[in-house]
This record gives C-alpha cells, sequence and structure tokens, in this order.
C-alpha cells in the first residue's frame, strides 16, 4: 500500500522533470492520485508514463499557453496549447465557472489537448460554488458503433456532480462504453481474460480475450448489442464526440490521436487539434434558490437510499462507491499493482528520483 500524499509527491517530481512548472505539476498529480484514491485505477498513477511518453514524443508541451480563442458571454472555445489535459481542462472549467457568475452558465469546448484524467474530477470543481458541473472528452477510436467492424470512437466519458445540502453531492462519471480500456490493461497486466459483453473481436464476434482491441477488435458501447441498447451508448458516445472535437475544433471520430499506453495504435491524418473537452457549469440559483434546490436533492437522494433492495445489496446514489473508497484509501493506503510499480521505478531512475517501496 501506497499513502496518497506520498504518490502525490512522486507524480509532482516527475511533472516537474519533463519541464511542467510547479503549480501545475502538483495539480496534474492531484488529478491522477484523485482517480486511485477513488477507485479508478485505470485513470490514476498507471498513465503516468504514458504522459511522459506523449513529451517524449513531441505530442506534450510542458509549458502551454491556454487561452481562450473565441468567445461569449456564456460560451469560450479554448486552445489548449498541446498541454497536459490534467492541467487544461481544469482551467476551462474555471472559465466556465467565471461565465456561469455572471451570466448563469458557462460552456467551454477545449481543442489541443491532451488525455485529461478522470471526467469526474473537473464535473466536482463546480460543486465548491452551489454549481452543476459537467464535462465530457472524446478519445482515440477504440469502440465499434453498433453493427460496425471499424472503431469511429473512443470510450468518451460523460460526467455530471450536482451539490445537495446534508447529502453527499450526487457525482455520475462513465463511460459510453461497456467499460474504459483502461480496465483491459488492468487485465492484460494480470494476464486475465474480459468479461463476456466488453469487446468484440475482428470479426465482430463477442470476446473475452482482453487483447482483442489491440488485435484488429474493438471495445463495445454501452448496452453491448442492439437487443441490450448498445445503439444508445452508441449515440452517448457520439455526442460526446460532437460536443467534444466538432464543436471545438479538436479532432474527432476516428482521427482522435491515440493516447500514449496505446502503443498499437497510429495517429490517422489530423482534422482539427489535438483532444477535445466539453466542459460546463450551471449556477443552481439561476433557477432557484440554491438551498431550496439542494435541500430537494437531500429528499431525491434519501428516497433512493431508502428503496428497497435486493437482498444482500442496497441501492446506491452515483458516486458513493467512489467516496466510499477515497475514504478507505485515505486511511489504509492505495494498492498498486506490479508492472505499476516497476514503471514508477523505472521513472524513478530515469530522473534520478526516489521511489519506496
Amino acid at each position: 500500500m501506497f499513502q496518497a500524499h506520498y504518490l502525490q509527491q512522486f507524480v509532482e517530481a516527475v511533472f516537474k522533470k519533463i519541464g511542467c512548472p510547479p503549480h501545475e505539476a502538483a495539480l496534474a498529480a492531484q488529478v491522477l492520485i484523485s482517480a486511485d484514491l477513488r477507485g479508478v485505477d485505470s485513470h490514476g498513477i498507471a498513465r503516468l508514463a504514458g504522459y511522459v511518453r506523449l513529451y517524449d514524443h513531441g505530442r506534450l508541451n510542458p509549458t502551454p499557453n491556454v487561452h481562450i480563442v473565441h468567445e461569449t458571454p456564456s460560451t469560450a472555445v479554448v486552445d489548449g496549447d498541446r498541454g497536459l489535459g490534467l492541467v487544461v481542462a481544469p482551467r476551462a472549467m474555471e472559465i466556465a465557472m467565471e461565465k456561469a457568475e455572471k451570466v448563469g452558465s458557462g460552456w467551454v469546448a477545449v481543442r489541443n489537448s491532451n488525455h485529461f484524467g478522470i471526467a469526474g474530477y473537473h464535473a466536482m470543481m463546480a460543486l465548491e460554488k452551489d454549481m452543476i458541473g459537467w464535462t465530457m472528452t472524446n478519445a482515440a477510436p477504440l469502440v465499434t458503433p453498433t453493427f460496425s467492424l471499424d472503431k469511429l470512437l473512443g470510450t468518451n466519458p460523460i460526467a455530471v456532480a450536482v451539490p445537495a445540502d446534508e447529502q453527499p453531492p450526487f457525482v455520475a462519471d462513465f463511460a459510453s462504453t461497456a467499460v474504459a480500456y483502461g480496465k483491459f490493461e488492468i487485465l492484460q497486466r494480470k494476464e486475465l481474460p474480459a468479461p463476456l459483453g466488453w469487446a468484440q473481436d475482428a470479426l465482430g464476434q463477442p470476446t473475452t480475450d482482453s487483447n482483442a482491441v489491440r488485435s484488429g477488435g474493438g471495445l463495445l458501447p454501452l448496452g453491448t448489442d442492439r437487443e441490450h441498447g448498445s445503439h444508445k451508448g452508441y449515440g452517448l458516445g457520439a455526442i460526446v464526440d460532437i460536443f467534444s472535437g466538432v464543436l471545438s475544433g479538436a479532432n474527432f471520430g476516428p482521427w482522435v490521436p491515440p493516447f500514449a499506453t496505446a502503443g498499437f495504435m497510429t495517429a490517422q491524418q489530423a482534422v482539427g487539434l489535438g483532444t477535445g473537452h466539453f466542459l460546463g457549469a450551471m449556477r443552481v440559483d439561476g433557477f432557484q434558490p440554491a438551498a431550496d434546490f439542494k435541500r430537494s436533492m437531500d429528499t431525491w437522494i434519501g428516497a433512493f437510499r431508502n428503496a428497497r433492495a435486493i437482498e444482500g445489496e442496497r441501492v446506491l446514489i452515483p458516486g458513493d462507491p467512489e467516496r466510499e473508497m477515497e475514504a478507505q484509501r485515505r486511511e489504509a493506503g492505495i494498492p498498486l499493482l506490479g508492472p505499476v510499480v516497476a514503471m514508477l521505478r523505472e521513472l524513478a531512475e530515469r530522473f534520478e528520483l526516489e521511489f519506496e517501496e
């Protein structure tokens, strides 16, 4: 087990070594470690070497000039200047919240960015200001739309964070696929098969091969197949791609560049700039007094918590598992797989840092 503060310091040191300013290195590390704390191990420190490889390949600018290229009172397009998405997305959410404070809501489309970690981190930034936060991002094409053999979409997550009063906030953070690709990377490290319904092989047949995507297959949309609603997951992924990529001027569809961990992929000819995100903030008091809304949210959440549950189970609110995991891991520490520890040791050796197991 590793304590969060220790991993935070190590990640921060690595980002400094590739040239990130201290405050941005600290923010990027915080976003990454927040994923591990919340149990989203696929998007946490396991991705650190991937960001370093982006830098090595000239795709990551450690000192970006994140700036607005077009705006109205309630909207903006932000150019991330090839910066860490872990830094670009929080800045974009700050801009969205600044606009929301002035006119009720703010919506920011981002281009020329990179992988931004877990979507929920950026959406939850709005909670501190009694705002509802929205976050989306497109990603490299690993997903086959319903009936397709070609990979045309990314896992394209959506996160929505809604404040409450005495209850913890509602935080929904999910991929538009049956599962995020990072889950496959974890299975690959453990040399385990994947559950049926996560992927199809190169011929479009269901498979449990955790390397199927590397072998010409693809991830399946949320719903898995047409009979179970995969067209709805396909639709969600398409919406995210249009908002994040087409609207912002970023790459979209099959042209979104791969993250560095997807070494089996090659970038297609660009149709835009980098990876795209879409972030929004809405003032609750733009609709009703914030105190009234949050009390109503408590009532809403309470109704679900008090629902009769299947024997041995309980009805959860989106955000409950991650919040409970964070409390547990802050106290007991964060478990890391052997291959992840080995990767951290390699980074420590390369950058002349200490890494204690």
